[in-house]
């Protein structure tokens, strides 16, 4: 029986890339996202391949528990969720409103906790796979994301606990943790008062392909990896961070003021 994927925030970015990806490896793929069109753009991509696309809000229960129920419909199981919708943000803590910080919260992390409650009962039945795509900032955090890094930390920590649930009744967890990524998140990610700021503050060009992320997410979770660690960078972030977390502080400081229009005061 073809075994079927499901990706939330596939209409773009990694989780673009990871819908193509598990289509070419002959998943039928289940993707949610809000924008109409780029799900459309999917959709001509994926061709004649089995799919079923859904323009659902990630940080919506009753959108997870429906997008969960209409995959069963179609395809009747579920062996790989991917939880790849988010939202970044670029503000001082002490500017930021706090609607902002709950927007993140709930699409980051509470849209993670909700589509892995009302999947694992199929993933359990299938022994699938769950794929939490975080971030180096679920393990240090930086200046001007405090919300965005306070999502991914209390997404790292829920799965962690989750994996050691699940680990001897055959369901595997893998956390993903991309560092700089060529995607559209830092263009929609929010300022202070909650809107896009429009443009990347960072060079995309020298940063690396979603398609690499989701190339080498793919090959760790069929591997069992427990923690996928990206780019050299993100590697000596979470490196440095054990053995040298004061110094960090200053190199993370100093790096984060050479963005264009940084926040820092």
């Amino acid at each position: 029986m073809q075994k079927v994927a499901i990706v939330t925030g596939g209409s773009s970015g990694i989780g673009k890339s990871l819908v193509l990806k598990y289509a070419n490896e002959g998943y039928a793929v289940v993707f949610t996202g809000r924008n109409g069109d780029r799900m459309a753009q999917v959709a001509t991509e994926l061709g004649e391949r089995p799919f079923l696309a859904l323009e659902l809000d990630a940080s919506d229960k009753d959108d997870n528990e429906k997008m969960v129920d209409e995959t069963m419909k179609k395809f009747g199981r579920v062996d790989v969720l991917v939880c790849n919708a988010g939202i970044s943000m670029r503000a001082l803590f002490e500017d930021v409103e706090l609607e902002v910080f709950k927007q993140l919260m709930d699409i980051n992390f509470y849209g993670a906790i909700y589509a892995t409650k009302y999947a694992l009962p199929h993933l359990l039945e299938s022994k699938g796979t769950i794929i939490a795509v975080s971030s180096i900032n679920g393990w240090r955090s930086t200046p001007a994301r405090t919300a965005y890094s306070s999502s991914k930390f209390a997404m790292q920590g829920f799965f962690e606990a989750l994996r050691t649930e699940v680990m001897t009744r055959g369901v595997h967890v893998l956390v993903v943790c991309p560092g700089f990524t060529s995607s559209n998140i830092r263009n929609v990610a929010l300022t202070a008062d909650g809107k896009a700021q429009g443009e990347s503050p960072r060079d995309e060009k020298k940063m690396m392909s979603s398609d690499e992320v989701a190339e080498r997410t793919y090959q760790a979770a069929k591997k069992k990896k427990r923690d996928l660690i990206l780019t050299f960078q993100g590697k000596m972030a979470v490196f440095l961070n054990k053995v040298i977390p004061s110094r960090l502080d200053n190199m993370i400081y100093n790096m984060m003021k050479k963005e264009p229009d940084n926040p820092l005061k």
